[in-house]
């Protein structure tokens, strides 16, 4: 005899409207707490659930809200990771104008960001709605209600602040970063540059998303010399200016540093995610790999900055960071072949996953 839960879970598929709603809404907390009935008669419920995002906009809330949930375990998150009619559904309606689960389906593409295979997102391709000013790509497409959907902008019931962790994850790997590195034909612009503004943004989730996917496409080390030109990319300031506090330098040091942050207003702090600034240091860490950009922190007083930082947030895998960076910095540079074999940085500076855990809610 089934359960009374297992019987609840069989009404998810029930042609009635009102028997789906109200299944799927007392079903949601099950999908923390007894994921495995989700999992039964070879995944069935699971097959189930990934119809009814389609379904009434109430219906498919409760249903996004399992699947988010139920994609922490690996064999729900392999089952839809791998189902492309599903993410194709799931791409059609986060691009929709008017569609009020957006937030919920960014979170989703999230967690499943965190599978290998993910990254075939970037061959992916759909029309894009007029309003969004895109061009067929899905990368571009999400790209685009990132920067344009924050704080409803595009959408009323969205700010896809969530994608930032997809673009954390997707840019693990080196086709997607050089994606991020490349002008697009549609607008003219290189895909970095639209999020570099946001590593000091009110959403802490799209502050630790954006600062990861800096820090992984910096991997790149032949694309430093355009990070750091001020005609390029130009991360430099986007990268200082989060970790930099209201501290007040010598005059001869202020006049040497970026221009951005010479005149910072008495009130301004640090990220206040000590996480966010451990990323931003190792960026900088990473940015060091070439002589030339050791040279340019050099030169525009960057130590300083790291050194206050060092002092002031009371957090130790920060400080481990600070004194990598600044004995990278102080050092001489004889013997400089021996450190370039190596990349010139500490093996400690890894990829970053955004974000560790996969998303519940």
């Amino acid at each position: 005899m089934p359960t009374e839960l297992e019987e609840l879970v069989g009404f998810i598929a029930h042609p009635n409207p009102q028997i789906r709603l109200a299944a799927t809404e007392n079903l949601v907390p099950y999908s923390t707490a007894d994921p495995a009935v989700f999992k039964a008669n070879d995944m069935k419920p699971v097959k189930n659930l990934k119809l009814l995002i389609r379904d009434h906009p109430k219906i498919a809330e409760h249903v996004l809200t399992m699947l988010i949930n139920l994609s922490g375990d690996p064999e729900v998150l392999e089952d839809l990771g791998k189902d492309d009619k599903f993410i194709g559904v799931m791409l059609d309606h986060i691009v929709g104008q008017e569609e009020p689960n957006a937030n919920l389906l960014a979170m989703l593409l999230a967690n499943l960001a965190k599978m290998d295979g993910l990254e075939s997102l970037l061959e992916k391709k759909q029309t894009a709605p007029e309003a969004l000013g895109s061009d067929d790509s899905v990368m571009n497409q999400l790209m685009d209600l990132f920067v344009k959907g924050q704080d409803g902008a595009y959408n009323k019931k969205a700010d896809f602040d969530y994608l930032a962790y997809v673009f954390a994850d997707l840019s693990k790997h080196e086709k997607i970063r050089k994606h991020f590195l490349t002008k697009q034909k549609y607008d003219g612009v290189i895909p970095l540059t639209k999020i570099r503004v946001f590593t000091e943004h009110k959403s802490d989730v799209r502050r630790k998303g954006v600062a990861s996917t800096i820090k992984n496409v910096v991997f790149d080390v032949d694309s430093h010399p355009v990070f750091l030109d001020e005609e390029g990319i130009n991360l430099l300031p986007y990268v200082l200016l989060p970790i930099t506090g209201n501290e007040e330098y010598e005059v001869e040091d202020t006049m040497e540093m970026l221009p951005d942050l010479q005149l910072l207003s008495p009130d301004k702090q640090r990220d206040s995610d000590k996480k966010n600034i451990l990323t931003h240091v190792e960026t900088l860490t990473l940015l060091t790999t070439t002589r030339e950009g050791r040279d340019l922190m050099r030169r525009v007083k960057v130590y300083p900055i790291i050194r206050e930082t060092h002092l002031r947030v009371d957090d130790e895998d920060v400080r481990e960071a600070c004194d990598r960076l600044v004995q990278v910095l102080m050092r001489d540079e004889e013997g400089e072949g021996a450190e370039e074999k190596d990349g010139g940085t500490s093996n400690r500076v890894h990829e970053i996953d955004e974000d560790d855990a996969i998303i519940e809610v």
